[in-house]
């Protein structure tokens, strides 16, 4: 097939639609049904619903379960930083991000199939399902990320990073309503209770991610370069790293932004993991049930989170980039303040709205952001994408680890949640010294 032109309607489409593919696991295992699931296994109740135990034995030692999941996806975020680098800079070099970007789709698309088997006891097989899950989704989206640079001119950035996601919320609800439908109404289908159709959305999640991701594939390029492997492989690709290290240091304006949003993407990331979990444990949810109002309200925050990804990218043409980022990181600020004192379904369901609409956006405007700030006719994209994405990945361990200390030593998840504050805070100062706004190349 006839390689597609740089700035091709069809070919950005492709691109864009791997997030219709790969989305399903960030809503379905990181924030909806596999939560809710867990939350089930671990938390025990008595004859009135309210909690009297929530510790769970892993190899020996007792844990809060929250702050057990919380230091197993700490370590998963670990594992991608030191990784993502490391691969991403190989990958550049001899020009194949193709396969890395497959290779690490099938490892997530597996392990999430492999959750089927998830049980307290064979706990350490349902971790390592779901630690190296999370390792093959957030090394995909590496080389995923270092597309856009490669298939959009930097006009066309916000608008395809935005439909990027506003596809990844649209297909993600469609799979997530789908599970859904087959777990409150699991007699339509013949299943004797919510169990088994619970575990079959694992399922269904892998075998979604790979079969819909064949289309971007297709249309991808291979890569920029066609070098062969050689023995020395690793250390050029070490060598490559260091050198875009070397240039984003002498680039004060990239360098300052991507240490603002190593700060509040701390944040946000934590926040968006970590969601379903408050829920669960800190509403007073009384008559209604709490897997359906869980889902509801993510639901409801990949809906609005369409139009806030669409919305954040025209006032960011109209405003300028920076402006509008620190303009959510107030929202975000906000919202945390509420999240505090919040204690019915009906308060949840105002902050899953509130945010869904910054959640889309400020990922959404990060992204491109980032995009048009790199030298111009930069080849090794996913190189810079990967200090992008290293600085990402290393926010959320140290999120997720001080969240799960914060719950941990005050028995509260509330004041973790306000803890983040600082981190928002310290985001809207640091992006106060980049320029307000991006000029594109």
């Amino acid at each position: 097939m006839k390689q597609l032109p740089k700035g091709s309607k069809k070919l950005i489409h492709a691109w864009a639609f791997y997030d219709w593919a790969n989305s399903v696991y960030s809503l379905v295992i990181s924030s909806a049904i596999f939560p809710i699931f867990y939350g089930a296994l671990t938390i025990v109740k008595n004859s009135e619903g309210e909690i009297i135990g929530d510790t769970v034995t892993f190899l020996g030692v007792e844990y809060n379960n929250d702050t057990l999941i919380s230091y197993v996806t700490a370590a998963a975020f670990l594992v991608v930083s030191f990784l993502s680098p490391f691969l991403s800079g190989i990958a550049d070099y001899i020009g194949n991000k193709k396969n890395f970007l497959k290779f690490f789709c099938y490892l997530g698309a597996i392990s999430c199939i492999g959750l089927f088997w998830f049980d307290l006891d064979y706990l350490w097989f349902g971790f390592l399902c779901y630690f190296l899950a999370l390792i093959g989704f957030w090394s995909s989206l590496v080389f995923y990320n270092s597309y856009l640079p490669d298939i959009a001119f930097p006009e066309q950035q916000d608008k395809a990073s935005a439909k990027g996601f506003s596809l990844g919320y649209i297909g993600s609800v469609i799979l997530l309503i789908l599970c859904l439908v087959m777990i409150l109404k699991y007699d339509w289908f013949g299943f004797e209770n919510e169990g088994l159709p619970t575990r079959l959305s694992f399922v269904l999640t892998g075998l979604w991610w790979i079969g819909f991701s064949q289309y971007s594939y297709y249309y991808l390029p291979k890569g920029n370069k066609k070098s062969k492997f050689t023995r020395d492989i690793l250390f050029n690709g070490f060598r490559e790293l260091n050198s875009i290290w070397k240039s984003i240091k002498k680039n004060k304006t990239l360098k300052r932004y991507l240490i603002a949003f190593f700060v509040y993407s701390m944040a946000v990331q934590t926040i968006m993991l970590i969601a379903t979990y408050f829920g669960i444990e800190e509403l007073e949810w009384g008559d209604q049930d709490a897997t359906t109002g869980l889902i509801v309200s993510i639901l409801l925050i990949q809906l609005v989170a369409v139009a806030g990804a669409t919305l954040t990218s025209r006032l960011a043409i109209k405003f300028g980039d920076i402006k509008i980022l620190i303009f959510i990181n107030l929202i975000w600020i906000a919202i945390c303040g509420y999240a505090y004192f919040i204690t019915t379904p009906i308060q949840f369901y105002f902050a899953a709205a509130s945010v869904g609409l910054v959640m889309g956006g400020i990922q959404s405007l990060s992204r491109s952001t980032y995009s048009k700030m790199l030298p111009e006719n930069a080849i090794d994209t996913a190189s810079y994408f990967s200090f992008y994405d290293v600085s990402e990945k290393i926010g959320i361990v140290i999120g997720m680890s001080l969240y799960g200390f914060v719950a941990q030593n005050t028995g509260s998840v509330r004041n973790a949640i306000l803890f983040l504050v600082i981190f928002f805070i310290a985001g809207v100062l640091l992006l106060m010294r980049v320029p307000k706004r991006v000029i594109t190349k």
